[in-house]
């Protein structure tokens, strides 16, 4: 083959990779359950976070969980916010962790989507049975539902974090 007919179809190769990573989708993920390494650059909020991942910067939405907005814009920072983010700093500042995707890739503010492994334990979890976030299903993406549900259910009975310092209806 001719190095010159080889070109374009390098090029379109090049071209679609670099439009994955504009958009954020891990390009190599394509079933649910598949899992990726990644190093956490910065924390936006308890469950947001920025990964350097395959050598791209990719904001990173944990599935399955919701924590107390900090920095949302035109929005209050919420009972147990600051506590929630200050916590996931701590623990996942520059640190490695393993994203497991799910069956949607990118909610609709362009975040890729993740459940977080950190050192073998799920994060969302963490999150959760701690206290500084509640379960909140986004199907399809509910691999870990039950789990997590489970998690709230002990924290809210134990009056952990968030449930124990803040009125819920």
């Amino acid at each position: 083959m001719r190095p010159l007919a080889v070109l374009p179809l390098a090029l379109l190769v090049a071209a679609c990779d670099q439009i994955d990573r504009a958009t954020g989708s891990p390009p190599h993920v394509s079933t649910p359950g598949s899992r990726a390494d990644a190093t956490v650059t910065r924390v936006v909020d308890g469950d947001t976070i920025h990964v350097l991942l395959d050598g791209a910067e990719t904001t990173i939405r944990f599935i399955g969980v919701d924590t107390p907005e900090t920095v949302a814009p035109g929005q209050p920072i919420e009972c147990y916010g600051p506590e929630a983010s200050r916590f996931a700093m701590a623990r996942l500042t520059g640190g490695a962790v393993e994203l497991e995707f799910d069956r949607d890739l990118i909610d609709p503010y362009d975040r890729t989507l993740a459940y977080v492994w950190l050192d073998g334990r799920l994060f969302d979890e963490t999150l959760v049975r701690r206290g500084f976030a509640e379960a909140k299903a986004y199907p399809p993406n509910t691999a870990h539902q039950a789990q997590l549900d489970a998690a709230e259910s002990s924290a809210r009975a134990s009056g952990r974090g968030l449930w124990g310092a803040c009125a819920h209806a």
